[in-house]
């Protein structure tokens, strides 16, 4: 909903300044130890999720027009997403993104970039911080701290707006990467997922972890459990589709380093 990685990032054209606030990560030879960036990310996940969720509930009980809810949800989604990303991007990268983690290890995996090791904890911190995220939101609100949504989501035109959503941000992240632009990403990856947010049918989640935190809440960004999976694998199937088209458009790692 923003971000974000010898990383593919830091071996392509040029190796980005070790603070450099953007996703895919840091130079690995700057990197912090792995359980503070996976602190990141759980805290990172966690105040993204409070931001939708709580933004949310905001806007339903100061409003009965939908179009209003959904402008005060995602205006509060895109400055919380820049600030997190530019906040947390030297610590973590700031995936906060589960499919993220996976583009950015999947492309990094021969070059010294994020190892599997890194992914198989990031990724289940991200799901713990959406979950508490959620729970977070709810209680500030005095709402029941978990109760399932019941906001089904499983019609078929919002599982293509998945796949467009997804493979948009995957596009946009990592051809940002490709083109040494990475500083852009708070900016250019909050104001993405804020235009996704109207232009997909699915609101764009884009993002596996806040997908399960939001089924844990029966408020307005809420996801129905069952509707869940479909999300997800549609998301997976976005990650593709976005990775395909980094390659067509920008070429692969190992070609883009050598005309570097």
């Amino acid at each position: 909903m923003t971000t974000t990685d010898a990383d593919p990032v830091a071996t392509g054209a040029g190796a980005l300044p070790h603070d450099a606030a953007l996703p895919p990560g840091p130079a690995v030879a700057h990197r912090p130890p792995l359980g503070r960036r996976a602190a990141a990310e759980l805290v990172g996940t966690a105040a993204l999720v409070a931001v939708v969720v709580g933004s949310g509930i905001q806007a339903t009980e100061l409003t009965h027009d939908v179009a209003l809810q959904l402008l005060a949800n995602s205006t509060a989604t895109v400055f919380g997403l820049g600030v997190l990303i530019a906040l947390l991007g030297p610590v973590s990268g700031a995936h906060f993104n589960p499919v993220v983690t996976l583009a950015d290890w999947w492309i990094g995996r021969s070059s010294g970039g994020l190892g599997i090791r890194d992914a198989v904890v990031y990724i289940p911190a991200q799901i713990a911080g959406a979950i508490g995220g959620a729970v977070l939101a709810d209680a500030m609100f005095g709402k029941q701290l978990v109760q399932w949504s019941t906001h089904d989501r499983s019609a078929g035109h919002l599982l293509i707006g998945e796949v467009v959503a997804t493979a948009g941000l995957i596009l946009l992240i990592f051809g940002l990467a490709r083109t040494d632009r990475l500083n852009l990403a708070p900016v250019a990856v909050a104001s993405y997922i804020g235009a996704a947010y109207w232009f997909t049918s699915s609101t764009s989640f884009a993002n596996p972890a806040v997908t399960i935190g939001r089924a844990f809440t029966n408020t307005f960004a809420g996801i129905k459990p069952s509707s869940v999976p479909g999300f997800v694998g549609m998301q997976l199937v976005g990650a593709v589709v976005g990775l395909a088209l980094v390659a067509l458009l920008f070429g692969t790692w190992r070609t883009h380093r050598s005309q570097g």
